[in-house]
């Protein structure tokens, strides 16, 4: 537990990712100060810029020659006065905190997830759901037979004009017909089976070709024409690249 002295003033330390309200002591140095406000902004203290806001107009740079040996008592530090903490780096070498995805997150290992009696899966096992249901095998083989099926029964192969939906809008042409394992991985038995990849004619679709890393047509920086759907959403034929001026009078 930290002790306060009589001096400690409290102030206000904003920057770019935090805020908060720190107990500062007139005699550190400026050196000294940069040092403690580190692990609070994240900002290393040679790439610190200090400004203290003593109001809506009026700021003071706290700065020095030598910052190791003045000390903070040489400024007009106020309670409540807010300390401005701006990092001088470039934006393309400070850590995005704001980023969740680049945080590391704890995963739980199976072996000890299976274990476990208050799961979703100890509740599937219990009411012999999804892949628990005896019956299991034989309805995931009868639903992938019949996008098979269904595949081979519209003639849906790549390179075939095609509109999606029976919606008019959503005319394209098939790039592929096959498993998805971006789909599976995501949405486990459910995602398995034949899927169908459709380039749009209009940049309406989901994704420019590729999902989780994995491109199946186009390159990046394509705009979104692609999507992913089962056949039964998938009507193949001579379905013509759509002309927005077809319908204008002649002049």
């Amino acid at each position: 537990m930290s002790l306060q002295t009589v001096s400690d003033i409290p102030l206000l330390v904003s920057s770019e990712n935090a805020s908060s309200e720190r107990r500062v002591t007139p005699s550190w140095t400026i050196g000294q100060l940069k040092a403690k406000l580190e692990p609070v902004t994240g900002i290393p203290p040679l790439s610190q810029k200090l400004i203290l806001k003593l109001g809506s107009q009026q700021t003071v740079p706290i700065e020095a020659a030598d910052e190791e040996n003045t000390q903070l008592s040489s400024f007009p530090l106020a309670p409540y006065v807010e300390i401005l903490v701006t990092d001088l780096r470039p934006p393309g070498a400070r850590p995005n905190y704001t980023d969740p995805s680049a945080v590391p997150k704890y995963e739980l290992p199976t072996a000890i997830y299976e274990t476990k009696t208050d799961s979703v899966l100890a509740w599937k096992k219990a009411n012999k759901l999804g892949r628990f249901d005896p019956d299991a095998p034989t309805i995931l083989s009868s639903r992938l037979a019949g996008y098979a099926s269904e595949v081979a029964e519209k003639g849906i192969e790549k390179g075939r004009r095609c509109r999606v939906g029976g919606e008019d809008a959503k005319r394209g042409e098939v790039m592929y017909v096959g498993e998805v394992e971006e789909i599976v991985k995501g949405q486990g038995e459910g995602g398995r089976g034949v899927w169908v990849g459709v380039k749009l004619d209009e940049p309406v679709g989901k994704n420019d070709g590729s999902l989780g890393g994995h491109r199946y047509w186009g390159k990046e920086g394509d705009a979104k024409f692609g999507v992913f759907v089962r056949p039964e959403r998938v009507e193949v034929g001579e379905w013509p690249v759509l002309d927005d001026l077809e319908d204008m009078e002649e002049l």
